[in-house]
């Protein structure tokens, strides 16, 4: 039987911080919550993105509302990509419970009913904030890795911006794209031929069929007027709480291409606009992708080669990004080993595919003395994750079962939207 004030011990000197911190919960062993056993992760830490897995019903999504909840206090704006539609409760405060209080005086810290600034924001016809960008402002490049083209479409696809930048020519939503493409070989073919060189028509063709693609997805609703401007992200309310942004995917689930697009998009804006950090102590802003596989789903190559760039850059922006996925094996290895905070819930053994992926899984955490992860993955109950980070110094904490603390607000669907700031 492992030596219980040892273990205590372990967890407090792993856990201290000497700057802000948020307390995610206390950590277990053998089952029993050690009461006041803190395991609080560096606000300093936060832009070293993270990982919140687990199976379904197993408290992903609560993870994600305490840190959003906690990051809110500290005047840490957060955007969430709610796909699942139940985020919207933030904006009201929890009505608590006997089980919460319960759960709180195991942890040892009090459990204070709080409502957050909330901005509802969409990609589609849903109410709320519409995000869109330009044609242009998405440029060449992260067009042609959207739409997964050849390295000789790619370069038609250059030159048509070259000859919309030079002529003044605005692109703005797909269908300008489409015209300036099916000019190029039909009236404008002459023009371009002289400047540019010959593009043959099967090019066009091609290329044509991959916008296509994307309009069904919903790319017609991405692109256009009026872009979004990342800066309305980073708003404080009066009371000194970060905004949290949600966006509301519900009706995307099954488009991943307008997904990826939108979130590469936006990252790629958010680099290019905000200025580097250094070491400020605190992040800038906290991104947090729900049902993050459909970033990475049907992606080729290299759209994930461009999103692990910019996982690898935009921590210098203090920017941190969170994926929110059932598995650990939903993000690409090179994503994975860039993920600071790994908040584990617990994974289900039904097939020997399952049992190998926890195998796996549990390689990803530090040793530990006091646990066998892959056992642990298998027997943590609702609303307990296996916690590691990154401490102020950048080492990673001790491995720690938790139970992790309720959220302040509500965990509910607010029907009526009226209730928050549009």
């Amino acid at each position: 039987m492992a030596d219980k004030q040892a273990f205590f011990n372990h967890i407090e000197k792993g856990y201290t911080t000497k700057g802000e911190s948020i307390t995610l919960g206390a950590a277990m062993l053998e089952g029993e919550t050690l009461t006041n056993a803190l395991v609080k992760i560096p606000l300093k830490t936060m832009n070293r993105h993270g990982l919140i897995a687990g199976a379904t019903g197993t408290g992903k999504t609560k993870s994600l509302q305490v840190l959003a909840e906690n990051l809110s206090e500290k005047g840490v704006p957060v955007l969430l990509m709610d796909m699942k539609g139940d985020l919207s409760g933030i904006a009201k405060p929890s009505p608590g419970h006997a089980k919460i209080d319960e759960r709180h005086e195991k942890i040892g810290i009090p459990f204070t009913p709080k409502k957050f600034p909330v901005e509802i924001m969409t990609l589609s016809e849903q109410n709320g904030v519409r995000l869109r960008a330009t044609v242009s402002e998405f440029g060449p490049v992260l067009l042609s890795r959207i739409l997964n083209v050849s390295e000789t479409q790619a370069g038609i696809i250059s030159v048509i911006f070259k000859y919309c930048d030079d002529n003044k020519l605005p692109l703005l939503d797909l269908k300008d794209f489409k015209k300036i493409l099916q000019y190029t070989t039909e009236e404008g073919k002459e023009e371009f031929s002289e400047e540019y060189g010959r593009i043959s028509t099967a090019s066009t063709g091609a290329i044509l069929r991959r916008i296509i693609e994307l309009e069904q997805q919903g790319g017609d609703l991405f692109f256009g007027e009026k872009s979004f401007n990342t800066d309305d992200l980073l708003r404080i309310d009066k009371n000194g709480m970060g905004y949290i942004n949600i966006v509301r995917l519900t009706d995307i689930q099954d488009r991943p291409k307008l997904f990826s697009t939108f979130m590469l998009s936006l990252l790629a804006e958010i680099y290019t606009t905000f200025p580097e950090q250094g070491d400020s102590g605190r992040p800038e802003l906290v991104i947090f992708i729900d049902e993050a596989h459909l970033l990475f789903k049907e992606a080729s190559d290299a759209l994930l080669d461009q999103i692990e760039s910019i996982v690898k850059l935009i921590r210098s922006k203090g920017v941190g990004l969170y994926f929110v996925t059932q598995n650990p094996t939903d993000v690409p290895d090179a994503v994975l080993s860039q993920l600071g905070l790994k908040v584990q819930h617990a994974l289900r053994a039904f097939t020997a595919k399952d049992r190998k992926a926890i195998k796996l899984t549990a390689e990803n955490y530090p040793l530990s003395d006091y646990y066998k992860t892959d056992e642990v993955l298998t027997k943590l109950g609702i609303g307990e994750a296996l916690v590691s980070a990154l401490n102020e110094k950048g080492i990673p904490t001790p491995l720690a079962a938790t139970m992790m603390r309720a959220p302040m607000s509500r965990m509910d669907v607010l029907e009526d939207l009226s209730l928050i700031h549009i």
